[in-house]
C-alpha cells in the first residue's frame, strides 16, 4: 500500500498525545497497583486492540501474512524487554518527583536513539537533524529542576530513574524499527505484527512473574479494569502510531518530533495535577518546540 511520505508526522503527534493520556492514567494506577502492576496494565489491556487491528489488516486482500524470521524475533525480543524496563523506570521516576519532571528526564532518549540508530541500523544523521536534536535536548535540560526543590539535580533518584528509562526506551525504539524493517512488508502490517508479538511476550513474561511473586497485584489489575482498559487502550493506540511512524521514517526524526509530548505533559501537569511551571521551564518548552519544528520542516 502506497502511503504519503508525510504520514509519519501526524502519526507521531497522535502517538505523543496518546502517550500523555496513558502516562496520566498509569500514574494514577501506580498508587494502587505499584510500578509493575501499572506496567502490566499497559500490556495486558492493550492486547485486545492490537490483536483486533492485526486481524483486520490480514483480512484485507492487499495484505499477506509476512514470514517471521529469526532476525525479526531477535529485534522483537530486544524491543519488548527494553520497553518493559523503560516503562517501569519511567513510572518510578514520576512517583519519585513530579509527573512532568519524570517524563522530561526520560527524554534524554533522543540523543541515544540517534547514536544507536547510526551504530545498529546504519542510519545517517544530517547536520540539520543533529542540530535539531541538540536544540531540543537543551530544552529538555532547561526543563530539569534547579534550586532548593531540585534535590541533587541530575544525581537524585528521579533523575537516575528517568535517565535509565531514556536508555531503555532508546534501545526499544531501535528494536521496533529493526523488527519492522526485517519483515520487509507494508509499514502498517509490519507495525501491527511487531507490536502484537512484542506485547504478547511482555504480557506473558510480566504476568507470569507477578502471578508467581505477588498474585494480589494481578488481582488488583483485574479489579481496576475500568481505568486499566483506558490506560491499555491509549497505550496500544500510541504504540501502533509510533511503530508505524518508525517503519516509515528514521528513528531519530520520529523520536525528536515525539518530544512534543513534553508540551502535552506540562499541560496535564498544570491542569490535572496542579503542578507549577516556571519561566525557565517555558524557555525549555520553546527550545523543544523549535527543535521539533526543524525536524518537521527538513523532513517534509
Amino acid at each position: 500500500m502506497i502511503v504519503p511520505a508525510w504520514l509519519w508526522i501526524p502519526l507521531t503527534i497522535f502517538a505523543a498525545a496518546a502517550q500523555t493520556v496513558r502516562n496520566t492514567a498509569q500514574r494514577r494506577l501506580t498508587d494502587d497497583l505499584g510500578t509493575l502492576g501499572a506496567t502490566l496494565v499497559r500490556f495486558f489491556y492493550g492486547m485486545p486492540l492490537l490483536a483486533l487491528w492485526l486481524a483486520l489488516l490480514l483480512a484485507l486482500p492487499q495484505f499477506e501474512a509476512p514470514t517471521l524470521t529469526s532476525a525479526f524475533a531477535g529485534w522483537v525480543l530486544v524491543a519488548a524487554l527494553s520497553q518493559m524496563a523503560g516503562t517501569a523506570l519511567l513510572l518510578r521516576a514520576m512517583t519519585a518527583r513530579s509527573f512532568a519532571i519524570g517524563l522530561v528526564y526520560s527524554k534524554s532518549e533522543v540523543i541515544q536513539v540517534a547514536l544507536f540508530s547510526v551504530v545498529f541500523l546504519g542510519e545517517r544523521l544530517s547536520l540539520v537533524t543533529a542540530l535539531a536534536i541538540v536544540v531540543a535536548t537543551l530544552g529538555v535540560v532547561l526543563l530539569s529542576p534547579r534550586g532548593k526543590t531540585a534535590g541533587r539535580g541530575w544525581a537524585d533518584r528521579a533523575a537516575l530513574f528517568g535517565l535509565a528509562a531514556g536508555t531503555a526506551f532508546a534501545i526499544s525504539v531501535v528494536g521496533y524499527r529493526g523488527a519492522s524493517l526485517a519483515l520487509g512488508t507494508d509499514a502498517f502490517l509490519a507495525a501491527a505484527e511487531t507490536l502484537f508479538w512484542s506485547q504478547l511476550l511482555q504480557t506473558l513474561l510480566l504476568g507470569a512473574w507477578l502471578l508467581l511473586r505477588t498474585p494480589s497485584v494481578v488481582l488488583g489489575v483485574i479489579r481496576e479494569w475500568r481505568l486499566s482498559m483506558f490506560a491499555g487502550g491509549a497505550g496500544a493506540a500510541a504504540s501502533l502510531a509510533n511503530v508505524t511512524a518508525l517503519a516509515l521514517e528514521p528513528a531519530s526524526h520520529v523520536r525528536t518530533l515525539i518530544l512534543i509530548e513534553v508540551l502535552f505533559t506540562y499541560i496535564v501537569s498544570m491542569r490535572v495535577f496542579r503542578e507549577a511551571i516556571s519561566r525557565r521551564e517555558l524557555a525549555g518548552i520553546a527550545l523543544v518546540v523549535l527543535g521539533v519544528g526543524a525536524i518537521v520542516v527538513t523532513s517534509g
